[in-house]
């Protein structure tokens, strides 16, 4: 573990150097495999001005290093700059004719430009010069994929697994294709086949539990992350996702379990702390959930879910004031919600603040509005309030957003109704039975008052089969 922090460190340590260096705009030495690293950490980041800038950098100190020519290609090309991609490649080509590398990036470059049949075409050349083979296949399977050929991309994927079983991206890109092609349960054998010949390789069996957790048999998922545990006992992947398995099947207790395990085996996790929080959250254990939303947040202030998870506590204990305030920090952290911002709406009201409620509401809508549900409890804040006329042109908004809503009609005829507008709210009574006769009931449940209205009964019973 100290080995780790060290080397951690000093990678730290080495982006810090270079950050200065840019900073202060004056030239500092590093080590070809110091820049190699650089450009790695920012490439992996997604931060493709940097890592061009580090290419540059490095290459201004070694300025014949096909290998930094050839990663400035390849990230040019992911920058979308493919000529000046190729350009930089054919350099390469001049001195290395028979590189892999020159293969693989003009491939990579065909690729990100579209040109799917020329790219596969450079990397089956690549092949012939390559040792590692695997990345090969992978970006063939990747080009006929973006393509849109997954049959022809599973088949390279499925070359790239059998040279790497643990090459993650291979294992992830080929599952979707089979999720696209619907052939999933059929290729279940390919990933036994992996078990069967390694039964020692927790990599094998994690896989095969993905497999299973994507066909949604999360029986057979769990007992095969468990194998892959007692495999590698320190493998927090697979504690991970067999800790989802079991929330899946509503068994919060032992995907507790799992969670802690994740704990036991690797670093504090305000992630992990969250979800076991909402796990005692599911078992009613508001004490324990709490305590695990607020160890969340003490260790990330920015963890929306684990304050959204405290107010959601508060709330169903009746404790709104308290609630609006985490359900405030929940949205304040993460805006794009429309769980927090319903959750919100309702905890202002509970305290009184209307104005607040509704605004919340309407935040709600304008992020998902073909939610029925956001517009039906909008506007009954408005209805009760008196305001008949706004209550029912929220409604009437909804109703042309979602017109197969027939309860949406229900309610129109109701506010309509109250609102002493008759043959409006007939109408639009009408347009709900023909949808769905039996939500008629949902009238009287809200507005038991209307079951009295002789002319709305013999309306509805114009309609009953």
């Amino acid at each position: 573990m100290k080995e780790n922090f060290d080397e951690h460190s000093e990678e730290l340590e080495l982006i810090q150097r270079f950050e200065q260096m840019l900073g202060s705009s004056e030239t500092a030495f590093f080590d070809l495999n110091d820049f190699e690293y650089i450009i790695d950490h920012y490439t992996a980041n997604f931060d493709y001005k940097k890592a061009i800038i580090a290419c540059d950098s490095a290459l201004a100190q070694y300025p014949f290093s096909n290998e930094l020519l050839i990663d400035k290609a390849q990230l040019l090309a992911m920058s979308g700059s493919f000529d000046e991609a190729l350009t930089l490649i054919e350099q390469v080509a001049e001195v290395e004719v028979q590189n892999p590398d020159v293969f693989l990036t003009r491939g990579i470059i065909f690729t990100q430009r579209g040109d799917y049949r020329d790219a596969i075409d450079q990397f089956k050349k690549a092949l012939a010069f390559a040792e590692d083979r695997d990345d090969i296949f992978f970006n063939i399977g990747l080009a006929y994929q973006t393509w849109g050929k997954f049959a022809s991309a599973i088949k390279y994927y499925k070359k790239c697994i059998a040279l790497n079983v643990e090459n993650e991206a291979a294992m992830q890109e080929v599952v979707y294709c089979m999720e696209i092609t619907g052939n999933m349960r059929e290729e279940l054998p390919f990933f036994q086949e992996f078990v069967d010949a390694d039964p020692y390789s927790y990599v094998a069996w994690f896989n095969l539990g993905n497999v299973y957790n994507k066909l949604g048999n999360y029986d057979k998922a769990i007992a095969a992350y468990d194998y892959s545990t007692l495999i590698k006992p320190d493998f927090i992947t697979a504690y991970n996702n067999m800790a989802n398995a079991y929330v899946f099947l509503g068994e919060y207790t032992k995907a507790i379990e799992a969670f802690n395990a994740m704990l036991e085996h690797g670093p504090p996790s305000a992630e992990v702390y969250c979800n076991i929080g909402e796990c005692y959250e599911k078992l009613n254990q508001w004490d324990l959930s709490r305590r695990y939303y607020q160890k969340s947040i003490d260790l990330d202030q920015t963890m929306d879910e684990a304050w959204f998870g405290i107010g959601i506590i508060l709330d169903a204990q009746g404790k709104w004031y308290e609630a609006v305030h985490f359900f405030r920090k929940a949205v304040n952290l993460y805006e794009d919600s429309v769980d927090y911002w319903v959750a919100l709406a309702a905890a202002e009201y509970h305290v009184g603040h209307v104005v607040s409620a509704l605004e919340s509401y309407e935040r709600a809508a304008e992020i998902q509005p073909g939610d029925k549900d956001i517009y039906l409890n909008w506007s009954i804040i408005l209805f009760e309030q008196g305001n008949f006329e706004e209550a029912t042109e929220i409604i009437l908004n909804a109703i042309e957003l979602q017109p197969d809503e027939a309860e949406l009609y229900y309610r129109a005829c109701a506010y309509m109704l109250s609102a002493g507008k008759y043959k409006e709210a007939y109408n639009y009574l009408e347009n709900g039975l023909i949808l769905d006769f039996n939500k008629h009931k949902l009238l009287f449940e809200f507005f038991p008052e209307l079951e009295s209205q002789r002319a709305l009964a013999r309306l509805i019973d114009q309609y009953r089969k």
